[in-house]
């Protein structure tokens, strides 16, 4: 039984206790339902599983090992004898070539002996497989599912049906011996997959009262998930009550772990998914479940104190447990954890700190991890968001670009009143991609919200909900005024944001989201305030950047001002102030310089000038930009000689033009 115990070992070494071997948490993992994955193959996952936690099914699968093991061993042996040998010769001074043939006799005997060997290792091996249960039929049921498998070419429907109906007639009576079989496991999977909806049905009645062995087995797993895959909303159901009561076992368990996650993720109504959740709180809403349908975990703990201990020690001993095995990225855990979180007190926050510090960035990318991350961290001490903190910054960019992932980092903005720490930590790490995370839909929005606070033009009123939620829960740990940590923040990254605009302006200018960012960077009262000297320089100089980004043939596709965000840009720089929807009209800035009236000069004498003034105004795409450039400069008694150039070519301009309104607004303003 060598071969068992070594393949053991292998199985311990690939996941133990759900890592992988350099000792990181093991990726979240679901089951597919890809025929290719499941009947041709098993998956990667669940070879290493297999490997730890399932023994062979029977006496025929260690001979298997052993055949295949001692035909190995007996190769190399062999080898090694040859070996021998041939130096022998070598060494013989005489050459003696009766030697050398008896040599050859010996070893050609030797072959055809372990030849002959394992002839008769197969022999015995294939007849045990007939002698044993259903042993015969499940030899014809595997010759029709090698006809019934093939992909190239596709098998025609009329002859799978064919297929199907002879495997359902030779299995329907001994299914149950199939189904935790590595190979039969497959036929039965492939039945599922190419029946019909009753034939569905009926396997399930089927395998009533297996639900739970095949959860747990490392190959009946994949069919019970095919059977949630394909079947009916009843099958499902049977699949759901039976299970009931055992969830929290299943979770714990390596193989059953899986199928709760593809269950609760994938298949479970939304009615399900609280049944599921229920059952963690304790025995107690597992076995009366309609007694508390409906109720959330907090009105239970309303009425008693007792009942809230006894739900918050079930829910954190199963939550222990599946983290210790590896399973910190599955959804249903962090529903659980969501259900703990709403009822924790203070000694129970931190053991969950403790716990998933080193886990926390795995709750990100589910809506349920999400808002636990975010409860974490608002109701952390100081001490403990440094725990979060150094676990959540080798993932900043992952972070920050995920859908619910960016609301975490939101939150420590919001919560952590140690902004060196927060810039320190993640400053440097997003530095060098920061051009491309300010043009992500998602990962832009903590930088806005350094910006501009929680403005609900790029905040929904759901999102505003849920931060303002985190934002009371941290009024227990977080000192400082709101106000004053967002200045700090401002502080530290405003010329990085200005140096990134410097170092990548037509790149960024040539998203839409993109000439957003540079709009509230630059046409922002807050940030200039916090700049230094030095950092205003620096200020000017993205202002020179910009103008020089719409240098040249305004003709060409590919110039800035084609594009109509940039035009939208150019606009706001040259009015010097923001749209106020509500009161409909510009808010000048009062502090920021260079922009409005200077910077509509500038730009006038650096790009367009007299030589190609009637060019831009008889483009549709830009003539509103000269349109701006004259309200402006006629408004500050600046920019004569733009008034003087303007005037002779006034007569030149063609109104005739329906799509171009910027020059026929232009001629109506002069005139």
């Amino acid at each position: 039984m060598a071969p068992t115990i070594k393949n053991k070992k292998v199985g311990k070494r690939s996941l133990q206790n759900g890592k992988s071997i350099n000792g990181r948490p093991a990726k979240k993992a679901r089951i597919s339902v890809d025929s290719s994955d499941e009947e041709d193959h098993i998956s990667d996952n669940a070879s290493s599983s297999e490997s730890s936690d399932v023994s062979s099914e029977d006496d025929l699968d260690d001979l298997d090992n052993i055949v295949s093991s001692d035909s190995e061993d007996r190769g190399a042996e062999e080898d090694e004898d040859d070996g021998d040998e041939e130096e022998d010769a070598d060494e013989d001074e005489d050459g003696s070539d009766v030697h050398v043939e008896n040599e050859e006799d010996d070893s050609k005997g030797n072959e055809e002996n372990s030849s002959n060997h394992h002839d008769e290792q197969r022999k015995l091996l294939k007849e045990r497989k007939m002698q044993r249960k259903s042993g015969i039929q499940v030899q014809h049921i595997k010759s029709l599912w090698e006809k019934l498998r093939v992909k190239n070419p596709l098998v025609p429907k009329n002859v799978r049906e064919k297929l199907s109906n002879e495997i359902w007639e030779l299995s329907k009576d001994c299914i149950s011996d199939l189904v935790l079989k590595h190979d039969a496991s497959r036929v039965v999977q492939s039945l599922v997959k190419y029946s019909s909806k009753e034939r569905r049905e009926q396997i399930v009645a089927a395998l009533n009262g297996k639900f739970y062995a095949l959860a747990t087995s490392a190959y009946g797993k994949y069919l019970l998930v095919k059977l949630l895959h394909y079947g009916s909303r009843s099958s499902r159901q049977a699949i759901l009550n039976e299970l009931h009561g055992s969830l929290r076992k299943l979770m714990r368990h390596r193989e059953g772990a899986y199928v709760v996650e593809d269950l609760y993720v994938l298949y479970a109504s939304h009615v399900q998914k609280q049944q599921l959740i229920r059952e963690f709180w304790g025995s107690e809403y597992a076995v009366f479940r309609d007694t508390h349908d409906g109720l959330t975990v907090e009105q239970v703990c309303d009425t008693s104190i007792e009942k809230r201990n006894i739900i918050a020690r079930n829910l954190l001993g199963t939550i222990t447990a599946s983290v210790e095995k590896g399973s910190a990225g599955f959804q249903i855990l962090h529903a659980a954890m969501r259900e703990l979180v709403k009822i924790a007190n203070g000694k129970e926050i931190s053991e969950m700190i403790e716990l998933l510090n080193e886990q926390f960035a795995e709750l990100v990318h589910t809506p349920e991890g999400a808002d636990v991350a975010c409860t974490l961290m608002a109701k952390a001490t100081a001490k403990d968001r440094k725990l979060l903190i150094k676990s959540l910054k080798p993932h900043v960019e992952t972070l920050l670009k995920n859908e619910y992932g960016n609301i975490v980092f939101i939150t420590s903005l919001l919560c952590v009143d140690d902004t060196v720490l927060m810039f320190k930590s993640f400053g440097p790490s997003v530095k060098d991609n920061l051009h491309e995370l300010i043009t992500d839909k998602y990962a832009r929005r903590p930088w806005l919200y350094i910006l501009l606070g929680l403005d609900g033009k790029y905040f929904s009123p759901l999102v505003m909900k849920d931060i303002n939620r985190y934002i009371k829960m941290s009024e227990e740990t977080s000192k400082k005024p709101a106000l004053q940590r967002r200045y700090e923040l401002l502080n530290k990254f405003a010329p990085m944001f200005l140096r990134c605009i410097n170092k990548h302006c037509s790149e960024i200018l040539s998203e839409n989201l993109g000439c957003q960012f540079i709009s509230e960077v630059l046409i922002n009262d807050e940030l200039y305030e916090q700049l230094s000297e030095q950092e205003t320089d620096l200020f000017k100089q993205v202002l020179d950047t910009i103008i020089t980004t719409f240098k040249g043939d305004i003709s060409e596709e590919d110039h800035p001002i084609q594009r109509p965000f940039s035009t939208r840009l150019l606009k706001g720089l040259i009015q010097g102030g923001k749209w106020n929807n509500k009161e409909k009209k510009i808010e000048t800035l009062q502090k920021v310089e260079g922009l409005g009236a200077d910077f509509a000069a500038r730009f006038y004498d650096d790009i367009v000038d007299s030589s190609n003034l009637l060019e831009w105004i008889t483009n549709p795409n830009s003539s509103f930009t000269v349109v701006a450039i004259y309200e402006k400069l006629n408004e500050q008694d600046k920019g004569n000689q733009f008034l003087r150039d303007l005037k002779k070519i006034l007569p030149e301009i063609d109104a005739s033009n329906e799509d171009n309104k910027g020059a026929k607004l232009l001629l109506k303003l002069v005139n």
